[in-house]
């Protein structure tokens, strides 16, 4: 009941975290990878065994600065083969750069796969990430107002979906400024992973804030059946503590998994990983702290207004 009554705090400090995210975009904007803005990207296969990986870092990085490649992203990918990616190269380049992986042809390589990505492609690439995401907010929407149909009072159904849609928004927009200002500081770059990571935060925070929304159902029902006639306020604060530590337990769980990913994990996955911490931490954050307040604070507005009109 403590979170219902004390939301504005809970408001103040989203609000506070949302409007630093929109700063760091607006300023400093995501580093796009080269899924999104183009590029070059090679792999190589060792036939023998691979190098120690501070030696294939110290030559990469060596060639990198001779032909000024800028930015650039080195992955071990398996037991036997490495990728690099990076700006557009030449043929010239792209030879210094096997020569660098060979460590000057004493370890035999192969080339197992060479691509270039063109910024027309990669702005098709950012442009169908960017629908797949609102389609998905969408489909959220609708359905939450489909399965809460029954519940017209006090708050109406589609307000239950669009309270979800603020508090999914929230947790969309933290996690990508918290990835701008990583970018600027760190370099890191964004990809189509880093996509897949909203999606995914979008569906366990959506998962967490049902799970409330429909003890508040439940309990609204109950409440008409006992003919108790609790206030909203009261079912919803309820509500928020029946599922606190069962959100919180599966969060915690979920949330050391992949903090084991990111420190033991592949190069490969570890901004993925990383991403999904954020977005977890604050999915569940937004779903007990949030999405169900908001809801309050309509019914509140709404009782507002009705009592102006008379």
């Amino acid at each position: 009941m403590w979170i219902i009554k004390n939301r504005k705090i809970f408001y103040i400090f989203s609000a506070l975290l949302i409007i630093s995210s929109i700063v760091s975009l607006s300023v400093w904007k995501l580093q796009l990878g080269i899924d999104f803005k183009g590029g070059s990207a090679i792999e190589v296969r060792y036939v023998d065994a691979r190098p120690a990986t501070d030696l294939i870092e110290k030559n990469i990085s060596t060639v990198a600065t001779e032909i000024g490649l800028g930015n650039y992203v080195l992955q071990s990918v398996g037991d036997t083969d490495y990728s690099i990616k990076s700006r557009m190269i030449s043929d010239k380049e792209r030879q210094q750069i096997e020569n660098a992986f060979s460590d000057g042809g004493k370890s035999k390589i192969e080339l197992k796969k060479v691509n270039s990505i063109g910024p027309l492609i990669g702005k098709e690439a950012a442009q169908k990430a960017f629908i797949s995401i609102i389609l998905v907010i969408l489909c959220i929407v609708l359905f939450i107002t489909f399965a809460f149909r029954h519940v017209s009072k006090p708050v109406q159904s589609w307000k239950y979906g669009l309270m979800a849609i603020i508090a999914l928004a929230h947790d969309v927009i933290i996690p990508t400024g918290v990835f701008s200002i990583l970018g600027h500081y760190l370099g890191y770059e964004v990809d189509t992973l880093f996509v897949t990571a909203l999606l995914v935060i979008l569906g366990f925070s959506i998962h967490d804030t049902i799970v409330v929304y429909d003890r508040i159902r439940e309990n609204l029902k109950n409440d008409n059946t006992d003919r108790t006639k609790k206030d909203f306020e009261t079912i919803v604060g309820e509500s928020v503590n029946q599922t606190f530590v069962r959100s919180i337990n599966t969060s915690m769980t979920t949330i050391l998994a992949l903090f084991v990913l990111y420190f033991l994990g592949p190069e490969a996955t570890k901004h993925f990983s990383l991403a999904l911490i954020i977005g977890v931490f604050i999915g569940t954050y937004s779903s007990i702290f949030i999405a169900s307040a908001l809801l309050v604070t309509v019914q509140k507005f709404q009782a507002k207004r009705e009592l102006a009109k008379k």
